[in-house]
């Protein structure tokens, strides 16, 4: 229908090769059925003979069928309406989800092809080689896909994959406290009047690298 709103994906939900105790020990509150809900998103731990790592992401408002988003396996999932509670650890919401690409374009265009909107790209010198960072909302979490400025030839057929993800929390100060040793010091991050601190994940064998983040603006509007 001409003048209709273009709908985005939205992510709702993240399936995560871990076993529940390691993020009860993170300060995370999960339920009896290994599920734990972080603002709109639920994260179902399928413990470690899933693999490593988050092994699939769940969307509404796909084009059907998706199984798969340039190597990510996708789920087709309805939209939802309630929102967690904060965890002991203080996170309240997924700030964004880090997704990972040896060629950019070519990610970037296969996330178009569901609807998803790129928004912004970052030239990110930060690395041991040249990188950018691009930008797509899904809703209340933001995407950021990080690859190389030129891809590999050798590595370029590889696949994306998602990797980390960064969490707001409602005192970073007050999640430190909670975390103690499980926590890096708090320090400034990219994004201006924000800092961020990171889970030693490796130490409570989470096998996604997790980081907090004060509250602050949106990264992308």
């Amino acid at each position: 229908m001409d003048g209709a709103p273009h709908l985005t994906p939205v992510l709702v939900g993240l399936s995560v090769a871990d076993e529940p105790e390691p993020w009860r020990a993170g300060g995370f509150d999960v339920a009896a059925d290994a599920t734990c809900r972080i603002g709109s998103v639920t994260v179902r731990l399928e413990g470690r003979a899933a693999g490593r790592g988050i092994t699939s992401w769940a969307l509404n408002d796909l084009p059907a069928p998706t199984t798969d988003i340039d190597g990510v396996p996708t789920v087709a999932a309805p939209a939802t309406t309630s929102s967690g509670g904060a965890h002991p650890n203080g996170a309240v919401v997924i700030d964004h989800v880090v997704m990972t690409t040896p060629d950019p374009e070519r990610t970037i265009a296969a996330l178009e092809a569901t609807g998803m909107v790129h928004r912004r790209t970052r030239l990110a010198d930060g690395y041991d080689q040249p990188m950018r960072q691009d930008f797509f909302r899904l809703g209340e979490v933001i995407l950021e896909l990080i690859g190389p400025r030129e891809p590999d030839p050798a590595r370029a057929h590889r696949p994306a994959r998602l990797y980390g993800l960064a969490l707001t929390v409602a005192d970073l100060d007050a999640t430190a406290a909670a975390l103690g040793p499980h926590l890096t010091a708090p320090k400034d991050a990219v994004q201006p009047g924000r800092r961020i601190a990171t889970l030693r994940t490796r130490e409570l064998h989470l096998t996604v690298p997790t980081a907090f983040l004060s509250p602050g603006p949106a990264a992308v509007g």
